[in-house]
């Protein structure tokens, strides 16, 4: 008995459950957002004026991200993560028995609630869970196990649609079960883990965290033109039908699960400036690459780079980590969640109907945010820690361009 305990306890710890809700969470979202714009523009006649309201609608809950200290109060974060997941699946299994306008917009808020919620309490029981010295390499862990659970989605999305010929509202049935059964398992398998420390149970903001905060509003502004965007680009200009994007989710997934870990521990080699810097060249390059593209092939390229680079945004949470209040984790995670959400709730409606103007624009401006967010990058310190957060001047910029 003592050994099958021993055994039992090695596997229900902590990582091991922020690992696999890391690879339940993909099996819903990467099949969502895999068929979504196939099935809004084949079911519901969607053009970017509604794709882009629905895409704003979406990033509400990410917006109110700051009320999950709230929530907080009536349940731990261990749990309130299992829940979202819950929430989560569901939205997504019921998507495919509503294909209007209407029953778009209520499935996505539903499935974006479990969502954000999610990801919210997930960011901080990583940044609590995770020791500071291998924090980039585990978080890199967790993308890569999430690229592997959607390399599993897209592959049954194209088996299922372009093989085995079945609908879509099948494939999100299935996808969203998937998630509800995992987040149960979780929920009956493992046990309420002790907080390391108690959180603080109200909204946080903090002077000295602010080029946190303004890294994740540029972040956010810069990720919604790829998520609404650079999708609607290859289904709308270059015709790809589910299978396509599928299989070019499929390419993004394996070369993030293969290289996620590595440039977590290139983060922890580098240092969180040099890595923000690096991340923030290459996306600005992308982002005027998606402007005048007009190869299918070299659009599919600039997609799957552009997706690698969203891995080194794991030095933004690692700077946190080094500056922040132990106690500042759960309530700034909401926090900078909203923040994240503020132009995204609003940039995709907008965009919306700039893309019917002019597509090009709407990728030049992304790129003009990059170059923003490249200039905040250059204040964070080469050793972030508290009550050094930022660095206003260095000697290391003569030297070394990058550091």
């Amino acid at each position: 008995m003592p050994l099958a305990s021993n055994r039992e306890s090695k596997w229900l710890r902590p990582e091991i459950l922020l690992f696999i809700m890391a690879a339940a969470m993909p099996l819903s979202f990467g099949t969502w957002q895999a068929l979504l714009n196939n099935f809004t523009i084949e079911r519901a006649a969607f053009t970017g004026v509604e794709i882009g309201i629905l895409q704003s609608l979406r990033e509400i809950p990410g917006f109110l991200a700051f009320a999950v200290v709230f929530v907080l109060i009536l349940m731990r974060e261990q749990t309130l993560a299992v829940v979202s997941l819950m929430m989560l699946g569901i939205g997504t299994a019921v998507t495919g028995f509503f294909p209007s306008a209407v029953g778009l917009y209520a499935t996505t808020i539903l499935m974006s609630i479990g969502f954000h919620y999610y990801e919210t309490v997930n960011q901080s029981l990583q940044l609590q869970w995770f020791d500071k010295a291998n924090a980039a390499y585990n978080m890199g862990r967790m993308v890569a196990i999430g690229s592997f659970s959607s390399l599993i989605a897209f592959g049954v999305v194209w088996l299922m649609l372009d093989i085995l010929n079945v609908s879509m509202e099948a494939v999100y049935l299935v996808s969203g079960g998937a998630t509800v059964a995992i987040a149960v398992l979780c929920q009956l398998t493992f046990p309420n883990f002790p907080e390391k420390v108690t959180q603080h149970k109200k909204i946080i903001l903090r002077k000295r965290y602010w080029l946190f905060y303004a890294l994740q509003f540029l972040g956010g502004a810069r990720r919604q033109i790829f998520v609404v965007f650079a999708g609607f680009l290859m289904v709308e200009r270059f015709g790809f039908d589910a299978g396509a994007i599928s299989v070019m989710f499929l390419a993004n997934g394996a070369l993030n699960m293969v290289c996620a870990p590595r440039i977590g521990r290139l983060i922890g080699k580098w240092g969180e400036r040099r890595t923000l810097t690096v991340e923030y060249i290459g996306l600005v390059i992308i982002f005027l690459g998606y402007a005048v593209v007009q190869q299918p092939w070299i659009a599919v390229v600039l997609y799957i780079l552009d997706h690698l680079f969203f891995s080194m945004a794991i030095a933004m949470k690692t700077y946190f980590q080094k500056i922040a209040d132990p106690k500042d984790m759960a309530p700034t995670a909401g926090v900078s969640f909203t923040i994240n959400h503020i132009a995204a709730v609003i940039l995709p409606a907008v965009y919306g109907g700039l893309w019917i103007i002019s597509p090009a624009a709407v990728f030049v401006t992304g790129a003009g945010l990059a170059l923003v967010s490249l200039a905040l990058a250059r204040f964070v310190p080469l050793q972030p820690e508290a009550g050094n957060e930022v660095c206003w001047r260095s000697k290391s910029r003569v030297t070394d361009p990058l550091q």
